[in-house]
């Protein structure tokens, strides 16, 4: 049973404690964003030493402080229920971070903590990396967006290359610098629990991507890795493209808004024409042109993988659109395609819905902010009455006026046609 407070400081916790001793089994507790304060999470931080069935509790935005941080800490000591913790936003700071990282040497029951935003900085970060090498429980440790430069990715080095249970790790939002990003990939080399590695908007260069391509080579766990808002040029992706060729775990990359270029698209193509596990890889703003668009299309002819391709904010037109359609003809495994924001136009369009005529597994194609008019639109509406797989066709935002209402009533009531503008 769960319980959402919805009103905010001292009435919300009020709410809350008389929940927690009215509710005959309470499994979880949502107060993200009341503003409870320290004295509240000091509070609720009591409570919590004596009830037995809370296993989920969000205290995400609710300015419990330092204070609150190191009471909650305390508790769970002693309480032997609680398995998910959320507390971004509460600026626990340093104190409230080496509190909750000594609490992990004993706890035996949390397996998800969540600490974004919490200004826990050096000592903080430090301190959670050393208790992982003797923490047996926490699977998800989340420090997105904490002033956590330092030594914290030389100690996580360590305690990842020891049995460590841990197999989700956040340290996206500038929270390690390039040296610590190397210490990092090496000890993936060896790591044997990490499936979840997220790491977006770091500024992770070329060299630092050349280390961890070279970590994937050897590292047989890792199947997602969020790569997004980093300083990735063609250097980079063509390491990591080359250990694609012989990776067999990785299925989720996501590369949005860096610099692979036409040539980097190409490497990853060259790729995927071998790679068997990839499912979904995310190009969304790389500055791909023709030659780029065109190699995945020829890739996407061999590759039976692929489930979802993301091409969104990138400089591919009516050519490319071509390319990716006669891909679409003999691909029978992609099932999400994403061109927002190109320049493909009535052409394009045509040609892609003439795939969509024998295409029998893509779900989802999102057109949205091309430049499609009356002749693209009138020609995926014949393909809507042939095609039975498509479920959702966003158009929002191109030139099609008058013409939507009309589409509207062509397609089936089964498909989400999105449109607009």
């Amino acid at each position: 049973m769960s319980q959402k407070i919805r009103t905010e400081g001292a009435q919300a916790l009020a709410e809350a404690l008389k929940a927690l001793k009215a509710m005959a089994s309470p499994t979880t507790l949502n107060l993200g964003s009341s503003s409870i304060g320290e004295n509240g999470g000091v509070a609720l931080a009591e409570a919590l030493k004596t009830n037995s069935t809370l296993t989920t509790l969000d205290l995400t935005w609710s300015s419990i402080g330092e204070n609150g941080g190191v009471a909650l800490a305390e508790a769970l000591k002693t309480n032997s229920t609680l398995t998910t913790l959320y507390l971004e936003g509460n600026s626990i700071g340093e104190n409230g971070g080496v509190a909750l990282a000594k609490t992990l040497k004993a706890n035996s029951t949390l397996t998800t903590l969540s600490l974004n935003s919490n200004k826990i900085g050096e000592n903080g970060g430090v301190a959670l990396a050393e208790a992982l090498k003797t923490n047996s429980t926490l699977t998800t440790l989340s420090l997105e967006d904490n002033k956590t430069r330092g030594n914290i990715a030389l100690v996580l080095l360590k305690s990842l290359e020891s049995k460590t249970t841990l197999t989700t790790l956040n340290l996206g939002y500038k929270s390690i610098e390039d040296d610590e990003a190397l210490a990092l990939f090496e000890a993936l080399k060896t790591n044997s629990s990490l499936i979840i590695l997220d790491l977006q908007s770091n500024s992770i260069n070329d060299n630092g991507l050349q280390m961890l391509a070279e970590a994937l080579k050897a590292n047989s766990t890792l199947t997602t890795l969020y790569l997004q808002n980093n300083s990735i040029g063609f250097n980079g992706v063509q390491a990591l493209a080359e250990a694609l060729k012989t990776n067999s775990t990785l299925t989720t990359l996501d590369l949005q808004n860096n610099l692979t270029g036409d040539k980097g698209a190409q490497e990853l193509a060259e790729a995927l024409k071998t790679n068997a596990t990839l499912t979904t890889l995310d190009l969304w703003h790389n500055s791909i042109r023709s030659n780029g668009a065109q190699a995945l299309a020829a890739a996407l002819k061999i590759n039976m993988t692929l489930t979802a391709l993301y091409l969104q904010n990138n400089l591919i037109g009516d050519n490319e659109a071509l390319a990716l359609s006669e891909a679409l003809k003999v691909n029978s495994v992609l099932s999400t395609l994403d061109l927002w924001g190109n320049s493909i136009g009535d052409n394009g369009a045509q040609a892609l819905a003439e795939a969509l005529n024998t295409n029998s597994t893509l779900k989802i194609l999102d057109l949205q902010k091309n430049t499609i008019w009356y002749n693209g639109v009138l020609a995926l509406a014949e393909a809507l009455k042939i095609n039975s797989t498509l479920v959702n066709l966003n158009l929002w935002h191109n030139s099609i006026g008058d013409n939507g209402a009309w589409l509207q009533h062509q397609v089936s009531q089964e498909i989400t046609l999105i449109i607009g503008l």
